[in-house]
Formats: C-alpha cells, sequence, structure tokens
C-alpha cells in the first residue's frame, strides 16, 4: 500500500519508535528513544530482549535519556511475550504475594487477573490488596481484573472426645446425628440438618476429602440421624469437611459471611464476583439479587463468575441454564475432583469449556495446576500437560491458587504458566483443536459483523482487530471466535475494560477519558500517558484514531503499513450495535483518505 505524502510526519515518528520492534512504541519523544533489537514474536521464543542504548552526540540528549519516564507496557521488551498470548493468567493473592513489589512483579509476569480469596484475611486486607492493584494498573497503563471469591458454605463433621480423631474399620457402622456430645468410634454429630433430611439411602457422603467413604444404609425417624457404612476406611478428626455427591442441599450458597464479604466486595469495586457451592440456576439468581441491593447509586455492576463444583451442576440442562445466568465459569476441581470420579473430570473440563464457549463467556480452569511448584521452583511434567491440556481445550484462562498466594515461588509459578501458554499457542495444533467447535450462529448485524472481521484479518493479513465497546457484549462475541490476531477492546468505562481482561485473546486499552473521542495533535500522537482530551464522539475519525494510537500502544503494530480491522456501532452508546466494519492502516488518519475511507 503506497502511503500519501500526508503521512510523512507520522510515519517519521513511526520509524524513529523503531519499526521492527514489537515493543518499539513506548511513551517517549523520539530523540529519546533506544534502538531496539528485532524480537522474534512466536510463542516458543524467549522473552529476554533487552534495550540497547545508542551513542549520544551531546549532554543534551544525554539529559533527556536520564530524565525519569512513565513507564508503559509497551515499554518493556524484556516482557514481550506478556503481550503476545492469548490465554489469560489469574494469579491468587495472599501471604507469599501481598506487597505492591510482588504484585508488580507477577503482574509483568504474566499475570492478566489477580484472584482474592475471602476464605482467608480479613477485609481491609483486601482492600489494601485491590489498592495496591489499581496502582500497577494505573502505573502500567493497562486494565488488571479482580476477582473476589466468596468462601461458600463449608460442610463438616463436629469435634471428637479424642483430640486425634478415630480410626474407622471397612464396613463398620458409624452414625452421623444432631447431638451436641463429643463423638466416639461409632458416631459424631454432623450439624448440617439439610445434609441428613436431603441424603437418601445408598447415597455417599465423603469425609475428608474422599479419604473416608460412607454410605447411607439408615435414616432416623424425623431425620434425626444417618446410619452409615464405612466403604473406605480411615481416620475422621475434629471438624473435618463432608461431601454430599449425591444430594441436592437445600441451603443457600451464600453464608452470612458471605452476605457480608458480598457488600464490601460491591462496595470496594471488585470487577467479578465468584459464587461457591452452585448447585443450580436459582443460585446464580439469588446472588444476582443481592447485588443488586447493595450496589451503590451509579456504581459499575460486578461479573458474576459461577464455580462448578457440584455433580448437580450436570443434571438435565442446569450446566446450560448456569451458564446463561451468569457473565463466567470457574471449573473449580477442587470440589469437583472430590464429588466426581476422577476420569470423569477432564471430561466435564470439556465439557464447560465448550458450553461457555458456545454462550461467549468466558471460563477459568482452576486448582492443583502447578500444585508442586508450592515447594519447588519447577513443576512436574504431569502438571505442566494439564496446564497444556486447558489451554488445548479452549480455555479463556488458568489460575494458580496456593502457588501464587502462599508459595515459595510465586513469580517463577506465573512465569512458567506464561511459558506454557506460548509453547502451546505457538503448535500448529493449537488451531485446529480451537477451529474444531462450531459456533451456532445468530442471525443479527453484529454476529455478521463480528464473524466478517475475524475472516478478513485472517484474509488481508491484519495485525489486529479493534472492537469499540460499551458492556463488552461485542468484544466477547469476537473473542468467541478465536481469531488468528489480538483483539483489542477500546471502551470509556475502566470497568468494562477490567471486566474484559478475563476473555481470550483481548486486550482491552485503558480508558483516559469518559468517551470513545478525544483529540491529539501529531506532536501529541504518541502521548499515551496525558493526551490531550477533546471528548468528540461524533467525530468519527478522532475515534478511528484513538483505536491506532492504542494498537501503537500495546505494540500490536510496528509499521504503518500494518493494517487493522475495526469494528463498531453507531450511533455511539448503543450496547451490542456493531453494525461498522473498517479496515485501516496503522499510520494514522492522514493516511486513510482514498485508500480505505468507506463511506
Amino acid at each position: 500500500m503506497k502511503i500519501p505524502p500526508t503521512c510523512t510526519n507520522i510515519i517519521a515518528l513511526l520509524t524513529a519508535f523503531g519499526g521492527n520492534s514489537v515493543n518499539s512504541f513506548s511513551p517517549r519523544k523520539a530523540s529519546s528513544f533506544h534502538s531496539v533489537r528485532n524480537l522474534n514474536t512466536s510463542p516458543s521464543a524467549t522473552a529476554s530482549t533487552t534495550a540497547e542504548p545508542t551513542a549520544t552526540a551531546t549532554g543534551k540528549e544525554d539529559a533527556v535519556k536520564s530524565k525519569p519516564q512513565q513507564t508503559s507496557v509497551a515499554a518493556i521488551p524484556k516482557f514481550a511475550q506478556r503481550w503476545r498470548k492469548r490465554t489469560k493468567q489469574l494469579a491468587t493473592l495472599g501471604p507469599a504475594s501481598s506487597s505492591f513489589e510482588m504484585i508488580e512483579t507477577l503482574f509483568l509476569a504474566g499475570a492478566d487477573i489477580f484472584r482474592l480469596n475471602f476464605s482467608h484475611g480479613s477485609q481491609e486486607q483486601k482492600k489494601e490488596l485491590l489498592m495496591m492493584i489499581r496502582e500497577v494498573e494505573e502505573k502500567y497503563s493497562h486494565p488488571i481484573a479482580v476477582l473476589g471469591d466468596l468462601q461458600g458454605p463449608k460442610l463438616r463433621v463436629g469435634e471428637f472426645s479424642n483430640p486425634n480423631g478415630e480410626m474407622l474399620e471397612k464396613g463398620q457402622l458409624f452414625r452421623l446425628d444432631l447431638d451436641e456430645a463429643l463423638g466416639d468410634s461409632t458416631r459424631v454429630m454432623l450439624p448440617h440438618p439439610e445434609i441428613i433430611a436431603a441424603s437418601e439411602i445408598d447415597h455417599v457422603l465423603l469425609v475428608d476429602d474422599g479419604k473416608v467413604k460412607l454410605t447411607v444404609v439408615g435414616k432416623g425417624d424425623n431425620d434425626q440421624y444417618l446410619e452409615c457404612r464405612v466403604d473406605v476406611p480411615g481416620k475422621i478428626s475434629n471438624r473435618k469437611g463432608v461431601n454430599t455427591p449425591d444430594s441436592v442441599l437445600d441451603i443457600s450458597p451464600l453464608t452470612p459471611k458471605d452476605r457480608s464479604d458480598l457488600e464490601y466486595m460491591v462496595g470496594i469495586g471488585v470487577d467479578w464476583v465468584a459464587l461457591s457451592f452452585v448447585q443450580q440456576p436459582d443460585d446464580i439468581d439469588e446472588i444476582n439479587k443481592l447485588i443488586d441491593q447493595h450496589l451503590p447509586e451509579d456504581a459499575f455492576r460486578p461479573a458474576v463468575m459461577a464455580k462448578i463444583e457440584k455433580p448437580s451442576c450436570f443434571v438435565g440442562d442446569n450446566l446450560e441454564r448456569i451458564v446463561e445466568k451468569c457473565e463466567g465459569i470457574m471449573v473449580a476441581r477442587g470440589d469437583l475432583g472430590v464429588e466426581c470420579a476422577p476420569e470423569d473430570v477432564p471430561l466435564l473440563q470439556k465439557q464447560i469449556i465448550d458450553s461457555c464457549r458456545k454462550h461467549a463467556k468466558p471460563v477459568v480452569v482452576a486448582t492443583q495446576m502447578l500444585e508442586s511448584m508450592i515447594e519447588s521452583p519447577t513443576p512436574t511434567r504431569a502438571e505442566a500437560s494439564d496446564v497444556a491440556t486447558a489451554i488445548y481445550d479452549g480455555a479463556d484462562a488458568i489460575m494458580l491458587s496456593a502457588e501464587s498466594a502462599a508459595g515459595k515461588f510465586p513469580e517463577e509459578s506465573v512465569a512458567m504458566q506464561q511459558r506454557i501458554i506460548n509453547r502451546v499457542e505457538g503448535d500448529s495444533h493449537y488451531r485446529s483443536y480451537l477451529d474444531q467447535l462450531s459456533m451456532a450462529q445468530r442471525n443479527t448485524a453484529a454476529d455478521a459483523i463480528t464473524s466478517a472481521a475475524r475472516q478478513i484479518a485472517q484474509t488481508t493479513n491484519a495485525k489486529g482487530i479493534v472492537c469499540f465497546t460499551l458492556e463488552g457484549s461485542t468484544v466477547r462475541r469476537a473473542s468467541q471466535e478465536r481469531p488468528t490476531v489480538p483483539i483489542l477492546a477500546i471502551t470509556p468505562f475502566k470497568e468494562t475494560s477490567r471486566q474484559l481482561a478475563m476473555s481470550w485473546g483481548v486486550y482491552p486499552d485503558l480508558p483516559r477519558s469518559g468517551s470513545f473521542g478525544f483529540t491529539a495533535d501529531e506532536e501529541d500522537f504518541f502521548n499515551y500517558e496525558n493526551p490531550t482530551v477533546d471528548e468528540n464522539d461524533d467525530d468519527f475519525d478522532i475515534v478511528l484514531k484513538n483505536a491506532c494510537r492504542a494498537a501503537l500502544r500495546k505494540g500490536l503494530v510496528n509499521d504503518p503499513n500494518d493494517l487493522l480491522v475495526v469494528t463498531a456501532g453507531l450511533p455511539f452508546g448503543t450496547p451490542g450495535a456493531a453494525n461498522i466494519i473498517r479496515i485501516l492502516p496503522a499510520a494514522g488518519p492522514q493516511c486513510w483518505d482514498g485508500l480505505c475511507r468507506v463511506d
């Protein structure tokens, strides 16, 4: 494509930024730029390239170089692969990762979302962590999602007279009752009448994560007790957990603690809320009502993520209905692996991922992904394969729990996940696996535009798809297509950009103003941190110009001839109204006339 003379100034700036480097576009003046070696952007490439300073001719240039600069993601060549992966990474924060320095380190190592586990620590501690996350977000001008995870009901047996517990023998009878007396080798209190009421003959109860297996052989009058046979013997002691794989309990997924934590989450502004102990679709309705009650006026509503960990989620059409009702799903393989047969869990994982993708909902695979890295700097080969399988299955994100929250090697755990992501996404089989799942097309203009954008990007060898969105629905639909290029989400709302950080292949831009349009002259074209703001949503050229600026900032383009496929909905401000598609060169609006404009 021939670039007109009107683009001379922009191209000069692009050249000064180093056209061959994906990380060349940092928010610094051209005179202060370092020359950067060409980065290999294949997913298997190492991300260890560093900048090499050029010789300076004058002391003035030295002074410019030494002037402190605000950091941007595009100005960090060491982390080039950080911005080339499609699968997102979710890291849990805890004692091992509770400082600003470690949160920043995990972000730069690959973490896109941080999980605040409300099962541990105080509410005030969680707010402190959230504020540090927002500081990192502002420092690097890149949206970071925060997931607040509710604890959910904890079903446990009572206490024993022997503080060391009791050893149960295979075949013996053991009673679970409502008597508050301390337990012995024949019985113990089960302070959950709903379990006794819901259990039937031949139902299985699992104690201590399945270490002891009990089968119900009898029930007392008025649901006073369960008589059980010990099928898998073992030790049972104070306050051990109980799982009920065969029963749907008449119990809310939200305890009084969860309700308090939920109100606090909504108040401090988490982006996602994860609901534990989901048994049926009505549980999603319950948390949505509570969020609506506690949501401050004019506050942005957090997205709800249902944790799938109960077999009842797979009864009938429950899974489809749960996916439809919430904004995202977590495959919580801890409890799911206890209550379901181990050989079933990989199949259920694939079923959940496929269902989420068909509904354009992000899905996270969690629990024990790199468990050995709590104590070891490297994972087992089986763990590496487990992470790779989740990526091949098409998960939007993979999660670390204790590995990043309480382990000895939090940074190494996040970096290892990223290495596996890069390796898998560089495999030719990965694309074929993603394309195997056919997406049901809805007969809407928005779906037609989104599908066309994927095809056009592939046909024209575009560097990215740019989606303008208000609430994120168009971007999630684009992510559902699993395009071969990154998706750049442009939204006027920081909250939307943060929620979209959970979606596969999406790199949202952190908005600097409350609208799509703001002006910046040529000299200010690369001033990403403090652009001149003059809101003007009606000027489509300004809006498209800002799309190019955002793509430059993220390092998605590195040449003035690079193309971007842009989708938008006019008039702006109509959610889900994708009705415009453009193919634009990266050089800027001066280069569009006579080339790519379709009026």
